[in-house]
């Protein structure tokens, strides 16, 4: 039933490709997120914990090539492991810390780099994606969002999209420099990804309807991703999937596979999508005089 919808929703929902490496690494781990526009205008909406991501990598990055200046200036003699650990512990790095990140706008603008500011929500995890001078686009249409937020109720039946798998592969940690870099081969896509959903719930604060729950979790990747209805009209954003525990726990529960008697333990959850309601994403944007649309 969504056939049609997703089809519409595509051409204005993008990818951004992320990969990460941790201190004293040189796995290169990719990961993804979701922005969709709301207008013609290179303006775009997603969670305001993407956005953080986005503002922290450039303060990553240079601190680790700081690390790596003063690493490069420690002589090598018998005290060279005790400064290392010294050094170290300054930059309070260890096996956890992410050192290094790489960030990629996928299909917006033909031109590069891309420049952008940010205009985060002060309550709720939303933020504004405003590309500057932009033209050269490379996504069509935009966001429709619903008039009537009365139709926003339990039992409707809305679908998310966004890029919760990453297959790019257009990445390689170069041991040289130390660093990662991006590269001309390899996949350069990651496939979309659509998951249904019944309303289930409203979350509220002490004072307002902030988002819906839906019967089905939002995929990691796709926090970012718009919430839609089979006629492409959007209703919200996919920013944060919850867990519900069922209280069904099994402790020693006997059961037989493969013919043989084992013992299981199970505690099993109902995970469940939590979006921001397009109230929200609506009133946003009209305080920041961002031109969107209504049907």
């Amino acid at each position: 039933m969504f056939v049609s919808a997703i089809q519409e929703v595509a051409k204005f929902t993008r990818p951004l490709h992320i990969v990460t490496r941790n201190y004293n690494s040189n796995i290169a781990v990719p990961g993804s997120a979701t922005l969709f526009f709301v207008n013609e205008l290179g303006v775009a909406i997603t969670c305001k914990h993407v956005v953080d991501l986005l503002a922290k990598a450039a303060v990553i990055n240079s601190t680790y090539q700081n690390f790596k200046a003063e690493k490069a200036a420690i002589p090598k003699t018998k005290q060279y492991d005790r400064h290392l650990q010294d050094l170290e512990k300054k930059y309070q790095y260890s096996s956890n810390s992410i050192i290094e990140i790489l960030l990629n706008f996928i299909n917006i603008t033909s031109d590069n780099p891309i420049n952008f500011k940010f205009i985060n929500h002060p309550t709720y995890d939303l933020s504004i994606i405003i590309i500057q001078d932009f033209k050269n686009p490379l996504y069509s249409s935009h966001a429709v969002f619903s008039k009537d937020s009365s139709a926003l109720q339990q039992g409707k039946f809305l679908c998310r999209l966004g890029f919760p798998f990453p297959e790019f592969t257009n990445f390689e940690y170069v041991s040289s420099s130390d660093q990662l870099q991006w590269t001309t081969s390899g996949n350069v896509n990651s496939p979309q990804f659509p998951i249904e959903g019944m309303v289930t719930r409203h979350l509220r604060d002490a004072t307002t309807i902030y988002g819906v729950e839906l019967s089905t979790p939002g995929l990691k990747g796709q926090s970012g991703g718009p919430l839609f209805d089979n006629q492409s009209i959007v209703y919200g954003m996919q920013f944060l999937t919850h867990h519900l525990h069922l209280g069904f726990d099994m402790k020693n529960y006997e059961i037989v596979s493969d013919g043989k008697p084992i013992k299981v333990n199970n505690q099993p959850f109902l995970h469940v999508g939590r979006c921001i309601h397009m109230d929200i994403i609506k009133e946003f944007l009209s305080q920041n005089q961002i031109r969107f649309y209504e049907k």
